[in-house]
């Protein structure tokens, strides 16, 4: 190995920054065999509980059966199948777009819809807790990235006005769902702005896609503003129980993507299986066994999230299935995460650069699948390990 590698990597452990992977025999659930031990989940985005739901695998089945296991290139050589033309059919309905493309990862598409649609000589108006593929877009795309204060509609309009007279192609890109806080982007009050300022808004709703919203279209429609969207991304990977990603969008924008976006035209199609399954996750989620999940799911958040309040943790502003335990240090909180997994319950720890240093953090996340019961022992437990460790 390479000297200077192996340095590095014997550096970030000592920061307490070193990161492996966990290995899940069997299905992701609620609870899951992690390294060989039952374990109930709390680190999943799979919100709904999708990710083995006998419809999504049926639709899985009946697609490898008809039309095998790839689409065998890209979209515009010969990986367009009809596939691809029925979900992209299913996205616009649900978003209420005109139109939509698929991309093979949520950061393909936040990466390849960046990179297309700004480039020198234009700006990228960012928030500052954005997902690290917006932040890679958007250095990828060359334009002048201008950040502003978390959530701050006052300083996003401060921003606008100073740079009003610039020329070029303006992009508003914000979370709908913050990942690591949990706490939704004000989208009402960033498409108010549209009145007087002229710029696309750009809208990755990866963590409200299929839970907020009376039909589960996410973060945009919870505040009303879907129409107000010029680009909707989302995921099927977290609440929809499948992979692979979108953008919804007009047709026009459409059109555009498919001749620039290099994301999109640099990559094999996604195969028939996953086609099909996250076709049948957005009939689901809008029909009546949707609906009751995100009551449960909203239910079992509630319950967890007021028990961890109550015990004094600082839990940031966030109200959705997404609750930081906020401890602030590395070690403490791997030391944390390490304590909880010994007694069943994987948890895991987030640090930098995922986050800002300092503000290291257990990421909960609850699932409609989870039991009442499993929640509040769970808390029990973070409450035990949290005041041994001092954190409460």
């Amino acid at each position: 190995m390479d000297r200077t590698i192996k340095t590095e990597l014997e550096e970030i452990r000592q920061r307490g920054l070193y990161r492996q992977t966990r290995l899940i025999r069997g299905r992701q659930g609620g609870r899951v065999n992690l390294d060989g031990r039952d374990v109930l989940m709390l680190c999943s985005n799979n919100y709904l509980g999708l990710a083995d739901h006998p419809r999504l695998s049926e639709a899985s089945i009946q697609a490898v059966e008809k039309y095998g296991t790839s689409s065998a290139a890209s979209r515009l050589v010969s990986g367009t199948m009809e596939l691809h033309e029925e979900l992209e059919h299913t996205i616009a309905a649900f978003k209420q777009t005109e139109s939509a493309l698929v991309f093979n990862s949520g950061y393909a598409a936040n990466v390849g819809v960046i990179s297309a649609l700004v480039g020198r000589g234009d700006l990228i108006f960012s928030d500052r807790l954005n997902h690290a593929s917006i932040i890679d877009g958007s250095l990828l795309s060359g334009a002048k990235l201008v950040r502003y204060t978390h959530n701050n509609v006052e300083a996003l309009k401060g921003l606008l006005e100073k740079y009003d007279s610039h020329q070029g192609r303006k992009l508003v890109v914000t979370d709908g769902v913050f990942s690591m806080d949990g706490d939704i982007a004000p989208l009402k009050e960033i498409a108010a702005q549209k009145q007087s300022a002229d710029f696309l808004l750009m809208v990755d709703d990866a963590h409200g896609c299929g839970v907020l919203g009376d039909n589960g279209r996410g973060s945009a429609e919870s505040l009303g503003v879907l129409d107000q969207i010029d680009i909707h991304i989302g995921t099927f990977g977290k609440a929809l129980g499948s992979f692979g990603a979108y953008a919804a969008l007009s047709s026009e924008l459409r059109e555009y993507l498919i001749n620039r976006a290099r994301s999109f035209i640099f990559s094999t199609s996604m195969p028939p299986a996953v086609l099909a399954a996250s076709n049948e996750a957005l009939c689901l989620v809008q029909s009546d066994e949707g609906r009751r999940l995100r009551k449960q799911l909203q239910g079992n958040t509630d319950i967890f999230r007021d028990r961890l309040r109550d015990a004094g943790f600082d839990l940031g502003e966030g109200t959705t299935q997404i609750i930081p335990v906020m401890c602030g240090d590395t070690d403490v909180t791997m030391q944390f995460s390490q304590q909880l997994l010994d007694r069943g319950i994987y948890l895991q720890g987030i640090r930098p650069p995922t986050v800002p240093s300092g503000s290291c953090r257990l990421r909960c996340t609850v699932m409609a699948t989870h039991k009442p019961e499993e929640l509040r022992h769970a808390a029990d437990e973070i409450v035990s390990v949290g005041k041994e460790l001092g954190v409460i």
